[in-house]
């Protein structure tokens, strides 16, 4: 029987919500501030996924102005459902909660259709045998909120023609314990006869947990698992090396096994910079009730697999000659900034006055950090003015970074390298060069980095040992892991441009 290691994506991939469509599974997760938002994977085995679009792709769908960095977009839901495909999700920044449809996972998707009183986060949707579908939410306690987390699942049947409640919403659940906290991530499935609601509740943190209660009626009541939660990792101490285990959805293959995806977060050396991540469990139903990986009881780093495996091709040396979907930008790009395919199939990036440290749309294009251990390299032709910088950075929010970059003055030109931290920018080192055609690398090695600048046939070591542990989630706080990317800034109004040849991540 063949094996699979988790996380199954890696880096950066929180909220999996996964749908099956005869032998095919989508799933699609968080982005918060970054756009395209909610990307969508295909599957043929739930552990091998390809990116084959993103569904918010334009700022009608997303706006992003001002977007804290772990604001914008929370928790997708992904279903499908005779011959459409639905996704629900929050904008905690703008809009509220809202669904698109589309009838090719791959786009294009609808604009959204916006929900009138429908207070909360993390909505998702259920379809039931008579047709009806019912919107189930989170909301603060109606009653008033008695404590941090004071809120509650509630459900209403939502009119599909035109995308508004119907009818009274009913509470459900407000978790497993009497003191339980924040229930989120509400998911409604329908198995032999019962209504069974997957939640998650402790907070997102250490304490998060996957929860599940069931009854004969839709609207409830709902009565827990005895032997709930049915997965965590907060008993296993802080030492274990994966944490903050939750949000899960079930997904069932057509002959009838039933699996798990979830979010988890791996440490190294005690801190998460990779963020949250997706993990599969498997699932078996014993006297009614699911058990997730039987047996052990929690995730597992590699087990055995029911389904055969189809890998896919995994990217990790991005070129430029057209937008990628695996691309990410800050809130809402200029597309003006940024030019495809320029001369032998580069990318000519246009600095601005904008930073990655504004609440802004800065020039800057990512890819999800995957692996502490990588090096991250581009080849970058300048032509810049005074004032200007371009190079590599390492973004967890607008107050933590790390930046390998070529800076433009008058009477120099230098690679410096730089830490920005609790929003305290300091220049680590400062090498000074000759030439505009540089390439730049930052190695990565569990939480030290080192930073190199190769030009005119010479390797220069800019800074190294750099320590990256205050980009994790632990230290600045937040929903979002690590990108990388590259990255420009002008402080001059005429700034010139850097065209980057490629952007490479290579794990070691």
């Amino acid at each position: 029987m063949p094996t699979f290691k988790n996380p199954v994506i890696k880096g950066f991939a929180p909220d999996p919500s996964v749908c099956a469509v005869g032998d095919d599974y989508y799933l699609a997760t968080s982005t918060f501030a970054y756009f395209p938002g909610v990307p969508i994977y295909h599957s043929k085995d739930l552990v091998n996924w390809k990116q084959i679009g993103n569904i918010l792709d334009r700022e009608e769908q997303l706006p992003l102005s001002g977007a804290e960095h772990s604001g914008g977009i929370f928790a997708p839901c992904l279903r499908y459902h005779d011959g459409t495909f639905y996704m629900i999700t929050t904008n905690v920044t703008e809009g509220g909660n809202f669904i698109v449809t589309a009838k090719d996972p791959a786009g294009p998707w609808s604009n959204p259709y916006y929900i009138d009183h429908a207070p909360g986060i993390d909505p998702s949707l259920f379809f039931d045998d008579d047709g009806k579908c019912y919107y189930i939410g989170t909301r603060p306690n109606p009653e008033g909120v008695k404590y941090n987390g004071d809120w509650e699942v509630w459900l209403q049947e939502l009119d599909l023609t035109t995308m508004q409640l119907s009818g009274v919403s009913t509470k459900l659940w407000k978790g497993a314990l009497h003191t339980a906290i924040w229930p989120e991530a509400p998911h409604i499935y329908k198995i032999d006869g019962y209504y069974y609601l997957l939640i998650a509740e402790g907070g997102t943190g250490y304490n998060h947990a996957c929860t599940v209660a069931r009854s004969e009626r839709v609207d409830g009541p709902y009565i827990g698992n005895k032997n709930n939660p049915i997965l965590t990792h907060r008993h296993l101490g802080k030492d274990f090396p994966v944490h903050n285990v939750g949000h899960g959805d079930f997904v069932q293959t057509p002959d009838g096994q039933w699996y798990m995806t979830m979010l988890a977060s791996r440490l190294f050396d005690g801190y998460s910079n990779l963020g949250r991540e997706t993990f599969l469990a498997e699932v078996v139903f014993e006297d009614g009730w699911p058990v997730v990986n039987p047996g052990v009881g929690r995730l597992l780093e590699e087990q055995t697999h029911k389904l055969p495996l189809v890998p896919v091709e995994e990217t990790t040396h991005f070129t430029f000659e057209s937008l990628r979907p695996e691309f990410m930008f800050l809130r809402n790009p200029v597309m003006t900034h940024y030019a495809f395919n320029v001369g032998d199939g580069r990318l000519r990036l246009y600095p601005t006055t904008e930073t990655i440290k504004d609440l802004a749309s800065p020039t800057y294009i990512s890819v999800k950090q995957q692996a502490m251990d990588y090096h991250l390299t581009t080849r970058l032709n300048l032509a810049l003015t005074s004032g200007s910088e371009a190079g590599l950075a390492i973004l967890q929010n607008e107050r933590y970074s790390i930046r390998l970059v070529v800076v433009v003055e008058d009477s120099q030109t230098t690679v410096q390298m730089l830490s920005l931290i609790d929003g305290e920018e300091t220049i680590l080192n400062s090498v000074p060069i000759n030439g505009d055609d540089v390439t730049l690398e930052i190695q990565g090695a569990g939480q030290r980095v080192k930073g190199l600048c190769r030009i005119n046939e010479e390797t220069i070591v800019v800074a190294e040992d750099v320590d990256s542990h205050y980009l994790s989630t632990e230290v600045a706080g937040g929903f979002v892991g690590c990108t990388l990317g590259i990255y420009t800034t002008s402080t001059n109004a005429q700034p010139g441009h850097v065209d980057a040849h490629y952007l490479s991540m290579t794990k070691q």
